[in-house]
C-alpha cells in the first residue's frame, strides 16, 4: 500500500548533527505536529512490498541534494557470549508510526512519532523520530521510549562471519490492534535454540498474552500442506531472513524459513494470530527426495499479500537432479502462489531453472511486489507481479494467471541454450533481442525475461555469493501522465573481473498496451553507482512529483564477516527519479555497520536507516 502523510513536521525542527550512533540525543525544540497518520507497519510499506510513499511533501529533489545526518539513537544493547562481545545490528528494517500513545515506563500517556527497531540481539525498540512536546512532558529525538528484550540469541556460524541471532527479519505491526510480531530464535539457559513468533504491544513492547508461538516439529509437520517433510530440529540451521507479512484482515501472518548452506527445506508457515497457534504450513519440498538445496524463502522483503488473502512468494535453488526428472512436489526456484490456508494455487518457473538449480542464480533472494490494477490502461494483463532474480533478470506476470501447474514444475533441460528462452511464460518484452540472441549469429534472437544488471550468462558456477546480480525488490512509482514504473537496484558486473560497475539503479517502464499483455522495458539508468550489495530501493514523492529513489548499499561483499573491525561501513544514496541523477551520498562514516539489505524508511522530511542504532537524516 502507499503510504497516507498527513502532517508535516518542518526539518528546521531537527537541529542536532550527530554522525556516529551513541552521540547524545537532541532536546526538544518543535511543538507538535498537526494531524497525524502515517504507517509503515511491514516492509516496503504494506502486505503489497510497493515500497511507494506518495505524500512527502518535505522532501523534493532540490531539498535531497542538501540532506545529511541530524541525530543518531544510543547504540542498540551488546550482548556477551562466551566472553566476546557483540553489537547488536539491524537486518531487520525499521518500522514508523505516528502518534503511537506509549503506555507505561518514563512517557507513559504521551504521544510519539516512532521508529522500530529489531535487532540480532533479540531485541526490539521503539525510538521517538521528532523532537516535539507532549501531552505531559518530552522527549529529545533519538530517545528509547520502550525496549523489550525477547530472546536469547544463539550465535549462527554461517551468517556473517558467526553472528548470534535473534531476530534477522522485519517485523510486521498491524495498526488495528497496536501488535507487533517479531519473529526471533531464543536459546534460554542453554537450551536448544527454537524459533518463536512473538506478540508485543507497540505502545508498552509488553508480550501479548497467549505468545510467543513456538514453530516445532509437531506444531508444523501435521498441517503442511505439502508433506511430508521433517521440520529441522536444529534452529541455527534456519535463516528467517524474509520480512513478516500479515494479512489485509490482519488475521494471518505469514512466516518464511531458509536453510543455510542450503541443506534443509524452505518452509513458510501461518500463524493465527487471534488463536496464538501454527494454523498451516507449506514445505517447498518433501522429505524424500531432499538433495542438497530445497528452496529456501529468503528475499528480505518476504511474502506478498493481495487483498484477496492469495500470498505470493519466491523460492531459492532446488536439487540440479530433480528438475529433469519432473520430481513432483519440488518448488525450487520458483514463484509460488498459495490461498490464505497454503493451498498450492498456481506457480511460475523460469525456462532456465534447471540451468539455476546448478549455478544457485534463482529468484530466491528478491521478493516480490503486487503493482496496483492497470485496468484503466485496457492492457489484458492488469494484475501483475514483478520480482528480480540473482542472474539480472527482473520478471512480470500477471498474477491472476500464473501459467505453473500444482504438481510439478514444468519439465527442463541441463542443455538448454538461447534459443529455449522462447518458451518462458512470464510478460516478456514483445520483440526478440539481446540476450537470446546465438553468440555465432547475434542477428538471431528470440524473445525472453528481460535482463537488467548483466553480463547476462546462463553458465553455472559463478552466480552466488559475491557474483550474484540483485538480491532485493523493486519499487512502485506512477508519475503524472499515469505511466507506471519500478526502480531496481542490483550489481552490473565488468564481464573481465566481476567488479561492479554502473548501473546500479534502474527505471522500468511497465508498458500496458490497450488489449495487449503488459511489460517491461528499461527506461533509464543511473550511471554514477557501482554499488557492492544494495538493499531494496524506496520511492517518496509529493504525489506524482518530486520523486526521489532512496537506496542504502551495505558496501561490502555477502560473505564479508561483519565481525571484522576493517567492514567498510554502509552508504546512503539519494537519486532522483526523473533524471536519474545522484542527488546525495552519505560520506563514508556516516552509516554505522548493520545488517545486510536493509532499505530506509522515509517519513515527514525524514529518512531513517537502521544500523546499530537508528540514524535520521534530514535538510538543515
Amino acid at each position: 500500500m502507499r503510504m497516507a502523510l498527513r502532517h508535516r513536521v518542518s526539518a528546521a525542527s531537527i537541529v542536532a548533527l550527530l554522525v556516529a550512533c551513541g552521540g547524545p540525543p537532541q532536546s526538544a525544540v518543535c511543538d507538535p505536529p498537526a494531524g497525524h497518520g502515517v504507517v509503515v507497519p511491514m516492509f516496503h510499506g504494506g502486505s503489497a512490498r510497493l515500497g511507494w510513499n506518495d505524500a512527502e511533501a518535505d522532501l523534493s529533489p532540490v531539498s535531497a541534494a542538501g540532506i545529511q545526518p541530524v541525530w543518531s539513537s544510543a547504540k542498540f544493547d551488546s550482548l556477551t557470549l562466551n566472553g566476546r562481545s557483540y553489537a547488536g545490528r539491524m537486518y531487520a528494517s525499521p518500522l514508523y508510526m505516528d502518534d503511537l500513545t506509549i503506555s507505561g515506563g518514563e512517557f507513559d500517556a504521551q504521544r510519539f512519532d516512532a521508529v522500530i527497531a529489531a535487532t540480532s540481539n533479540g531485541a526490539v525498540y521503539a525510538v521517538n523520530a521528532f523532537a516535539a512536546k507532549c501531552s505531559r512532558g518530552a522527549a529529545p529525538a533519538g530517545a528509547v521510549l520502550w525496549k523489550s528484550q525477547l530472546a536469547t540469541p544463539a550465535v549462527v556460524a554461517a551468517l556473517d562471519g558467526g553472528v548470534p541471532l535473534g531476530v534477522l527479519s522485519t517485523p510486521a505491526l498491524d495498526p488495528a490492534t497496536l501488535r507487533l510480531y517479531v519473529a526471533a530464535m531464543d536459546a534460554p539457559s542453554g537450551a536448544a535454540p527454537i524459533w518463536k513468533v512473538y506478540a508485543l504491544d507497540a505502545r508498552s513492547g509488553s508480550l501479548v498474552p497467549g505468545y510467543p508461538v513456538a514453530l516445532v516439529a509437531s506444531a508444523i509437520e501435521p498441517v503442511n500442506q505439502n508433506g511430508p517433510c521433517s521440520w529441522e530440529p536444529d534452529a541455527t540451521q534456519f535463516s528467517q531472513r524474509s520480512a513478516l507479512a500479515l494479512s489485509p484482515a490482519g488475521d494471518r501472518l505469514y512466516v518464511t524459513f531458509a536453510g543455510y548452506a542450503d541443506t534443509v527445506a524452505g518452509w513458510i508457515v501461518s500463524i493465527d494470530t487471534t488463536a496464538a497457534r501454527v494454523a498451516s504450513s507449506f514445505s517447498v519440498a518433501r522429505s524424500s527426495p531432499l538433495g542438497t538445496a530445497n528452496g529456501g524463502m529468503w528475499g528480505a522483503g518476504g511474502a506478498a499479500i493481495a487483498d484477496d488473502g492469495t500470498v505470493f512468494m519466491t523460492t531459492g535453488n532446488g536439487p540440479p537432479e530433480l528438475g529433469p526428472a519432473g520430481t513432483q512436489n519440488v518448488w525450487g526456484d520458483s514463484l509460488l502462489a498459495w490461498q490464505a490456508d497454503l493451498t498450492l494455487a498456481a506457480t511460475y518457473s523460469p525456462w532456465n531453472y534447471c540451468l539455476s538449480d546448478v549455478g544457485d542464480a534463482d529468484v530466491g533472494g528478491n521478493s516480490p511486489i503486487l503493482i496496483p490494477s492497470l485496468s484503466d490502461q485496457g492492457t489484458s494483463t492488469p494484475s501483475l507481479i514483478a520480482f528480480g532474480s540473482k542472474q539480472g533478470n527482473v520478471y512480470l506476470l500477471e498474477r491472476d494467471a500464473l501459467p505453473g501447474g500444482t504438481q510439478q514444475r514444468p519439465l527442463c533441460s541441463l542443455g538448454a541454450t538461447w534459443q529455449d528462452a522462447a518458451s518462458d511464460a512470464s510478460l516478456a518484452p514483445p520483440n526478440a533481442g539481446p540476450p537470446y540472441c546465438d553468440p555465432n549469429a547475434p542477428t538471431q534472437c528470440v524473445r525472453g525475461p528481460l535482463n537488467v544488471f548483466g553480463p547476462y550468462s546462463d553458465t553455472p558456477g559463478k552466480n552466488e555469493d559475491d557474483t550474484a546480480k540483485m538480491r532485493s525488490a523493486p519499487a512502485f512509482f506512477r508519475d503524472g501522465s499515469g505511466i507506471p514504473y519500478l526502480f531496481v537496484a542490483g550489481v552490473t558486473r565488468d564481464p573481465a573481473d566481476a567488479a561492479s560497475i554502473p548501473p546500479s539503479l534502474v527505471r522500468l517502464r511497465v508498458n500496458a498496451p490497450s488489449g495487449q499483455p503488459s511489460y517491461l522495458s528499461v527506461d533509464a539508468a543511473n550511471q554514477d553507482l557501482a554499488v557492492l550489495n544494495p538493499g531494496s530501493p524506496v520511492v517518496s514523492s509529493n504525489g506524482a512529483s518530486g520523486a526521489i529513489v532512496w537506496v542504502v548499499d551495505e558496501n561490502a561483499q555477502r560473505t564479508q564477516s561483519l565481525l571484522d573491525p576493517a567492514t567498510p561501513h554502509p552508504v546512503l544514496y539519494a537519486v532522483d527519479a526523473t533524471t536519474m541523477q545522484t542527488l546525495y551520498r552519505s560520506a563514508p562514516n556516516d552509516l554505522d555497520v548493520g545488517g545486510k539489505y536493509v532499505t530506509p524508511v522515509v517519513a515527514h522530511g525524514a529518512v531513517f536507516v537502521g544500523t546499530d542504532c537508528i540514524q535520521a537524516f534530514s535538510t538543515p
